[in-house]
């Protein structure tokens, strides 16, 4: 345009908040020709009612000198919008619209004005209009939403058009879907799954089934292995079921081959009706599997009897007991500056069990005294505990030989007759859940305590995943696991699940182990354990640390943390989705990090989650933000216009 004049400069600006512009944008800007008077844009409205959200991005791209002054207010429709502005030197400044505005007469006015102080023109980089389209019909039931997100996740789907509402508008829907639409009022529901020829591998994914009014499911022309799923049986609205030219193998439930079901399996040279293959599988088994236990129990014998030769009748009867290596711990312990208990030690300690201050799997946890003065915390394997004794185990093989500023240290132990105790470092703060939700008097913590958290708890967990020999994985993160001292200082507790694994790989471990709602979904699947099963479990904890809300959500259908965040997330808005007990006293930049990296924790692929060490840089990164309160300059919030209802402001581009 005439009236505007075009800088540009050849330096980079930093771009780094949660919009993003481009570069190639950023380097440029515009001021108005006659530097006195305002930069103005104006457009029509196609109607009077139309609505609007406005993006303002703005960078200084000039060396300014000592007495020059670039100020500016923003006026929206004749009316003051915020200001005064001073760009930043090479640092983007977003300033947007939280509510969405009309203009008077259809007349739409956007002006930059220079304040009498200001000895330079306004200047803009970049502007985003977004026209907000009135939808009649109820957004897709949120069930469905989350299922079919789950979907995209687990099969890492790019569908260029999946984004937004599956089904709503209609003329956006997305590919592969159809939806009911028969009632405008009511929330439409998937009725089509159409993944055909998508490049899908693995195994028929257990979320299928989250999508309850389904009609048709087409999985055909894919890699997909593994067996038909019992869950599709389930599936009483399923009209039609494709798993044509796969690789599934076995037998179909033979409840699938009912009246007014269309299911299309051909293709599939491993796959038979249950009758067809079940008997002869036994009849042409029974030899090798017989041959193999036959050939095991031999195996095991000689073991057996080489054993007793060499050791004697004093080793078996050692092999009997229960802690076969009692007596190298002892030494162990010696070794570390530690000491065994007797029982009776640690009936005084605890002055007969009188102060409770926790109860796992493994007992009831007791306040101590060791030496009159050193305060302990004292676990007592429970009589009834069916794992206790192998978490026992566990826990003093892992603490004998670890030792990390944010791993609990272990002060003693007891193994007298069925009495089993371990005696460790008292943490007076309780552990990081009643602190989110302020249960037993605890405190509420403020953001940059949260991120420290973070930090430290990561901080341990990149030490058993790299710095021990061999490997470690906890198997257990979850916020109830995470310990703070008097300073709120951070400590990871209760390895009794943990497991060596192999560095660089994964281990298989048949007994699948963990907490329901950390536990790493492929993990679970496949038994496969590795050291993105922690990150996963580590992930759920961040979660939780920003938004305070429950990992499974008993009153809405059970439904995982993950899908909550995931379908607010997809509204644009962080403030739905952060605890309100910070009362919105956080950095936006900080925050959005924080939650971008604790959904790509979450993946539910391992391999497209992040390493521990990648984990630590990045809330070191989110604890620089929230320090410097540079988000908070980022997206600067005009409170004249902000609305009540946040949660439909559009995410830019």
């Amino acid at each position: 345009m005439k009236e505007w004049t075009q800088i540009s400069t050849s330096l980079n600006v930093n771009n780094s908040n949660r919009y993003v512009p481009p570069q190639v944008a950023l380097k440029n800007a515009a001021t108005p020709t006659n530097a006195s008077a305002p930069l103005t844009i104006e457009w029509s409205s196609e109607k009077a009612d139309d609505q609007y959200y406005l993006y303002s991005h703005f960078a200084e791209i000039q060396d300014l000198q000592t007495n020059e002054t670039r100020e500016f207010n923003m006026v929206w429709n004749e009316n003051l919008y915020y200001g005064p502005l001073i760009p930043n030197k090479l640092q983007l400044t977003t300033i947007r619209s939280q509510s969405p505005t009309t203009c008077k007469g259809g007349k739409c006015s956007f002006q930059l004005i220079r304040t009498n102080r200001s000895t330079l023109p306004p200047l803009l980089n970049a502007f985003e209009i977004y026209t907000v389209i009135q939808f009649p019909q109820s957004e897709t039931d949120e069930s469905d939403v989350a299922a079919v997100k789950d979907i995209e996740a687990t099969y890492g789907l790019s569908r260029l058009n999946w984004q937004g509402d599956p089904c709503v508008p209609q003329q956006f829907r997305w590919d592969g879907l159809n939806c009911s639409n028969t009632d405008m009022s009511t929330p439409p529901r998937i009725t089509t799954l159409n993944l055909s020829s998508s490049g899908l591998a693995g195994t028929i994914a257990a979320v299928v089934q989250n999508l309850t009014q389904l009609e048709t499911l087409d999985l055909s022309n894919n890699n997909l292995t593994g067996g038909v799923p019992d869950f599709l049986v389930n599936m009483k609205s399923l009209l039609v079921i494709n798993l044509s030219r796969n690789n599934l193998t076995g037998s179909i439930p033979q409840a699938l081959q009912r009246e007014g079901l269309k299911l299309f399996v051909e293709g599939n040279p491993r796959l038979c009706l249950s009758d067809s293959c079940a008997k002869p599988q036994k009849n042409k088994k029974i030899v090798p599997v017989v041959a193999s236990v036959a050939s095991a129990a031999i195996v095991i014998v000689v073991l057996v009897v080489l054993f007793v030769l060499k050791k004697g009748k004093s080793a078996i009867l050692q092999g009997l007991h229960l802690l076969p290596r009692t007596s190298t711990m002892n030494a162990t312990f010696a070794e570390k500056n530690s000491r065994r208990f007797t029982y009776s030690e640690v009936i005084k300690m605890t002055n007969n069990f009188q102060r409770v201050l926790g109860k796992g799997g493994f007992g009831m946890v007791y306040h101590g005294f060791v030496n009159g003065s050193e305060q302990v915390a004292v676990k007592v394997l429970s009589q009834s505990s069916t794992q206790g004794y192998k978490e026992f185990k566990a826990e003093v093989d892992l603490l004998l030989r670890v030792h990390h500023t944010h791993l609990v240290s272990l002060v003693g132990y007891c193994y007298e007759g069925d009495n089993l105790a371990l005696v460790y470092e008292f943490l007076s703060n309780g552990d990081l859940k009643q602190h989110l939700s302020g249960k037993g008097g605890r405190s509420i913590i403020n953001w940059s305590t949260r991120l420290q958290i973070a930090l430290e708890a990561a901080s341990g967990l990149e030490y058993l995943h790299i710095g021990c020999t061999p490997p470690m994985v906890h198997r257990d993160i979850k916020t109830a696991n995470i310990l703070l001292d008097e300073n709120l200082k951070a400590k990871l507790a209760d390895f009794g699940l943990s497991r060596s694994f192999q560095g660089g790989g994964e281990s298989h471990d048949t007994a699948v182990a963990g907490t329901l709602g950390y536990l790493d979904p492929e993990y679970n699947h496949s038994g496969r354990l590795g050291e993105k099963s922690d990150v996963y479990s580590f992930g759920i904890v961040l979660l939780e640390m920003i938004t305070n809300q429950p990992v499974i959500n008993q009153t809405s259908n059970n439904s995982h943390i993950t899908q909550c965040v995931g379908f607010k997330l997809n509204r644009g808005d962080i403030a739905e989705i952060m605890d309100p007990n910070l009362h919105k006293d956080y950095d936006f930049n900080s925050a959005w990090r924080a939650l971008e990296l604790a959904m790509s924790c979450a993946n539910p692929s391992s391999s497209k989650r992040p390493s521990m060490s990648q984990v630590i840089n990045e809330i070191k990164e989110c604890l620089v933000c929230a320090k410097s309160g540079i988000g908070k300059n980022l997206e600067l919030e005009p409170q004249e216009i902000m609305s009540s209802d946040t949660s439909m402001v559009p995410m830019a581009r």
